[in-house]
């Protein structure tokens, strides 16, 4: 309910003690919004071009989340672009109007994802024919893992604001093991599974953990920790990241 549009029963409440067990689950999310994606993108495909079913995989995603993390990488762009101090920079993300920088952030990010995912897609295809198993693990595989990338920073940093305003406030107040360890399993299996077709592919955890590790180390330099926002920009880039590496291991590996 915290993380998707996908109808939930009335009973079940956004109390802190649901969200932070909920922690460990978030990247088992990407494995829905992943399936869905992937149903969208297998059903379009038959009768339009890889590139218009990748387009339709993206609004079937977008909205299964409400855009969940496209609004905190428009605000995080919005925020780190047009604020020089912490208190400046947490206004401005703090605002739902969209200025310039999340605009035009959100403009060159579609762009990305749409041409890596379909160039993505199509290293699978074969005369006429795509290895749709292989293409439904690589959806998983990238929502799970950005989203890992993007709870673990919960892990190691800590919540900018003072208040309590923010949504993911009550997920930092604490976590466990059950917590990390659910967090990994759910984020790197659909990897795992991937790698079984091509074991190289492993090594595009070495890409999204480093751009994890540049951007927690950025935005604890500016605002002394993370917010929601925080969490969702690093979702989208770790998630175009992995395309990218996919890529470029595929082609140079």
């Amino acid at each position: 309910m915290f993380y998707t549009r996908i109808p939930c029963p009335k009973s079940i409440t956004h109390h802190p003690d649901y969200l932070n067990k909920a922690t460990r689950y978030f990247p088992f999310i990407g494995w829905i919004v992943g399936s869905i994606s992937f149903l969208a993108f297998f059903l379009f495909s038959f009768f339009l071009s890889i590139e218009t079913a990748v387009i339709f995989a993206f609004i079937a995603s977008i909205l299964t989340t409400g855009a969940f993390h496209e609004d905190g990488f428009a605000d995080v762009c919005d925020g780190f672009g047009g604020g020089w101090t912490k208190e400046k920079i947490l206004m401005i993300m703090k605002d739902s109007a969209i200025g310039a920088y999340g605009a035009i952030g959100l403009v060159l990010l579609f762009l990305l994802k749409f041409k890596l995912l379909s160039e993505s897609v199509s290293l699978f295809k074969t005369d006429n024919s795509i290895a749709f198993f292989q293409v439904y693990l690589l959806f998983i595989s990238a929502h799970a893992l950005s989203r890992l990338a993007a709870i673990s920073i919960i892990f190691t940093h800590q919540y900018s604001r003072d208040d309590a305003s923010g949504k993911s406030k009550p997920i930092a107040k604490n976590h466990t093991w059950k917590e990390i360890s659910g967090s990994f399993f759910f984020g790197l299996m659909p990897l795992f599974a991937f790698s079984y077709f091509q074991y190289k592919f492993l090594f595009a955890l070495i890409p999204v953990f480093i751009m994890r590790y540049f951007l927690a180390h950025y935005f604890q330099k500016w605002i002394d920790g993370y917010t929601g926002d925080c969490l969702g920009a690093t979702q989208q880039v770790c998630e175009v990241v992995y395309y990218l590496s996919i890529l470029l291991i595929w082609k140079f590996i």
